[in-house]
């Protein structure tokens, strides 16, 4: 006979509850509350007459958009934007993770791993700075350049070069606070698989593949999958503070286009219907990344 399921009522758990309630409020404040604004997308919107007062316009700021000569650039930047820097970061991650996780020095291990994810606490606007100095027309490593007679090279404003450079210094910035999750799974392995993968003659490189590689693969999979609702976020903070008309071909993104078009040409409409459009295919692909987390990944939110 089953046992009956004790019914937990909300007083038992009122103060977990409580411990929630600051950030339910923050979601109501600066998410929910703010629905309404949604109807900026559909109107010739105009801030004097409000949400309920400006014009009906229907899809026309969607297609503004679409109609847009750059436009499929714009997205093709952000997807290999937001492809690369996902797929670069947490590359680079699980091998940091493989590398540290073989250092026995334990002081020298905590050295290298807050050295290594103290970057993701500097906010672009200061990492972006030095990034400036160092790559700069007159930056350090144009000077180390001429110190040998070659010629200044523009490495921020060459298109060819640019993407490349955001996703590789996207990598140098989060690789560091991305491998604390691989780090900790590491932790999770049983050592006795070790052990018998020793005994079997199998090499560090051998116990590599066949023991620690397929005991995190949940958490890559894991990271992977929840990374797709990001999708189309190239970077706005990175892209907004690294770029210049002379690299605009290949790092204007769409999160950049909408600032352009929302706060300087004070288009409230089509900044935000563009903004609804990526939205929604974030949500899109946010449920589809957890079906995939639920199938590969066996994990559940509920």
């Amino acid at each position: 006979m089953e046992k009956k399921r004790k019914k937990i009522s909300i007083p038992d758990k009122l103060h977990y509850w409580l411990m929630v309630l600051p950030a339910v409020v923050l979601v109501f404040l600066f998410n929910t509350r703010t629905w309404p604004g949604i109807l900026a997308a559909f109107q010739d919107f105009i801030p004097i007459k409000g949400w309920f007062g400006s014009k009906w316009i229907g899809m026309r700021n969607f297609k503004i958009f679409f109609m847009q000569p750059n436009c499929w650039q714009i997205i093709r930047n952000t997807l290999v934007l937001a492809v690369g820097k996902i797929v670069g970061v947490q590359l680079l991650a699980i091998i940091f993770a493989l590398m540290i996780n073989e250092v026995r020095n334990s002081r020298l291990k905590r050295f290298i791993q807050t050295f290594t994810y103290l970057p993701h606490f500097i906010s672009w606007v200061i990492f972006a700075t030095i990034l400036r100095q160092i790559l700069g027309t007159d930056g350090l490593l144009n000077q180390v350049l001429a110190n040998f007679g070659m010629e200044n090279y523009a490495f921020l404003g060459t298109p060819s070069i640019f993407q490349p450079l955001m996703i590789g210094t996207e990598m140098l910035k989060e690789f560091g606070w991305s491998a604390i999750i691989y780090l900790s799974a590491l932790t999770g392995i049983d050592p006795g698989l070790y052990e018998a993968a020793e005994i079997d003659g199998a090499g560090r490189w051998k116990q590599t593949v066949h023991v620690t590689l397929p005991g995190i693969r949940y958490i890559i999979v894991l990271n992977g999958v929840l990374s797709l609702g990001g999708i189309l976020n190239g970077g706005f903070d990175q892209i907004f503070n690294m770029y210049n008309t002379l690299v605009m071909s290949t790092a204007d993104i769409i999160d950049t286009w909408v600032y352009r078009q929302g706060i300087i040409a004070l288009n409230y409409g089509v900044g935000t219907a563009v903004g609804l459009f990526k939205s929604a295919i974030a949500m899109v692909l946010t449920v589809f990344a957890y079906w995939a987390a639920d199938r590969f990944a066996d994990y559940k939110i509920f």
